[in-house]
């Protein structure tokens, strides 16, 4: 992935300074338009002519970067079935997803001895709370032991649960209406996630069903755009919790428990 990384950025800089002949085809182009467009491309010429010798080494480029693509969803996809073996429920927790997930098994795997609780746990990912306090403050800090790839993997989760999970969000919001900072409230929220994956590495639960919300919905004539306006939020966001693409708990409780009074008013009607 950071091959990857490295190569788009090695096309955008050469583009930068490109000559403006070659520079002039693929300006209005986006990252995913701008891939295949170059791959497609036939410099010809004499590699001596700038035009051509950049348009060469960008086709190159842009086949490094379709390679490492490829390979990426290969391993992805051999991730996933190795998850599906050893840990089929892991995922089943919001924000957590593939690479997540392989790392926290790696992680454990390395350290059997250190995961008899939760607060070993905790210590191991790094997440554990450390003492800060002076004078009349008193505070805790993030930590810097612990299996800094495993810490990184639990920040992304919490990363991905504040831009899409509600219950993170509002909790978010109440801490910092309360003062707290923003490094404060992600080590509360680092400790509340290495929790929760402890439980579900030592005792595995499936993820709430969903199934029912969209049939409920539609039994009730109640269109997406209605029950989004509803909950203040987007009808794609309503969509993707219905269709198990995305997960939030709490969004989905609300909704299963708004559906069910739209279902006595109507009965009582």
């Amino acid at each position: 992935m950071k091959a990857r990384t490295i190569a788009i950025n090695q096309i955008k800089g050469i583009l930068v300074s490109a000559p403006e002949q070659v520079r002039s085809r693929f300006r209005a182009l986006t990252s995913s338009q701008l891939i295949p467009a170059l791959e497609r491309s036939r410099p010809m010429g004499n590699l001596t002519d700038p035009d051509t010798a950049t348009a060469l080494t960008l086709k190159k480029l842009a086949a490094r970067y379709q390679f490492l693509e490829r390979e990426i969803l290969d391993t992805d996809k051999a991730l996933a079935e190795i998850l599906r073996n050893c840990a089929p429920l892991l995922r089943d927790v919001p924000g957590v997803g593939i690479e997540v997930a392989s790392q926290l098994l790696v992680t454990v795997g390395d350290n059997p001895e250190r995961i008899a609780t939760g607060t070993q746990f905790a210590a191991l990912v790094g997440v554990a709370p450390i003492p800060a306090s002076s004078g009349k403050t008193s505070r805790h800090r993030l930590s810097r032991g612990g299996d800094r790839a495993a810490n990184a993997a639990i920040h992304h989760v919490v990363v991905s649960r504040l831009a899409t999970d509600s219950r993170t969000s509002e909790y978010a919001a109440r801490r910092t209406a309360q003062g707290k900072t923003k490094k404060e409230i992600m080590r509360c929220l680092k400790r509340y996630v290495s929790q929760e994956l402890y439980r579900q590495l030592t005792n595995p639960q499936a993820a709430p069903e969903v199934t029912d919300l969209r049939p409920a919905r539609q039994a009730l004539h109640i269109t997406l755009r209605e029950a989004a306006g509803h909950f203040h939020t987007w009808p794609g966001t309503l969509s993707r919790i219905e269709r198990g693409l995305s997960r939030d708990d709490n969004l989905a409780g609300q909704l299963r428990d708004w559906l069910h009074e739209q279902r006595e008013a109507q009965n009582i009607n």
